[in-house]
């Protein structure tokens, strides 16, 4: 698939994310996706997460548990060589727990294969906010 048609998947990945729509975020997955959470994320325990499956018990499931809210803000989509997208963007987001709210910068690095199906993923974020917020 050609650069633009990779952005467009990324892009109704992050809509359908924003409208709660879970089954057209993971049906944009490959079956056997690699899906990475940044190091020293607390998230990060179950790296690599392989499958929808996975990454829907393993990141989704516990992102709404553990927050009263989670948002994604100022995403920036970057079309890349090699079947890969860069998404720039804020997550916005309070703890249950703890009552904390932060607004952390990050950067997501998508990889799709020919058939236009994310088949790797890896974040990148200010894990220091993540983890005061979880303190």
């Amino acid at each position: 698939m050609g650069n633009n048609q990779n952005i467009q998947v990324i892009e109704n990945l992050y809509n359908a994310f924003s409208t709660g729509d879970m089954p057209t975020v993971l049906g944009s997955m490959h079956p056997d996706i690699e899906w990475n959470e940044a190091e020293s994320n607390s998230l990060a325990d179950g790296n690599p997460y392989i499958g929808p499956d996975a990454i829907l018990e393993g990141v989704f499931a516990r992102l709404g548990a553990n927050h009263e809210y989670f948002g994604l803000q100022d995403i920036e989509i970057h079309g890349m060589n090699g079947n890969k997208v860069l998404a720039t963007l804020r997550y916005d987001a309070k703890v249950k727990a703890t009552e904390k709210t932060y607004n952390a910068q990050a950067a997501h690095l998508w990889t799709l294969n020919n058939e236009g199906k994310i088949i790797a993923f890896q974040q990148y974020v200010d894990t220091k906010k993540l983890a005061d917020s979880e303190k």
